[in-house]
């Protein structure tokens, strides 16, 4: 599986040897050059990962499913419909349990409140 990884890979990856032989140098060269090392890998480690995002083909949605995603869809406007369905009717008997129809008109224009903004903010 690994070498079937290896050769779908456009890119290069960072060479073992040349890896090992830098770690070599640092170790010879001691702690005083441990700061220019770890600079010039991590540079190099940029490098390959800029290499394999610049080569990794773009798919948006689009793209995969031929056609724009539903609006409503994976962008939480489902989930907070339900969850305000779903707290609109304890908030309604607590609503109503307490004040009555003022209570009811209070629960409700919170949970359209809600609604309203978390579109406007979605925009």
């Amino acid at each position: 599986m690994a070498t079937a990884y290896k050769r779908r890979m456009t890119t290069p990856g960072l060479p073992r040897d040349d890896l090992a032989a830098a770690l070599a140098a640092r170790r010879e060269l001691g702690p005083d050059y441990d700061d220019a090392f770890i600079e010039s890998l991590v540079d190099r480690i940029e490098e390959t990962l800029a290499a394999r995002q610049n080569a990794a083909p773009r798919r948006s949605r689009r793209d995969r499913a031929g056609e724009p995603p539903a609006k409503g869809h994976g962008d939480g406007t489902l989930a907070l419909a339900i969850v305000s369905l779903v707290t609109a009717i304890p908030l309604s008997a607590i609503g109503v349990g307490t004040a009555g129809l003022a209570g009811l008109l209070i629960a409700w224009v919170g949970i359209v409140l809600v609604n309203i903004v978390f579109g406007v903010l979605r925009r």
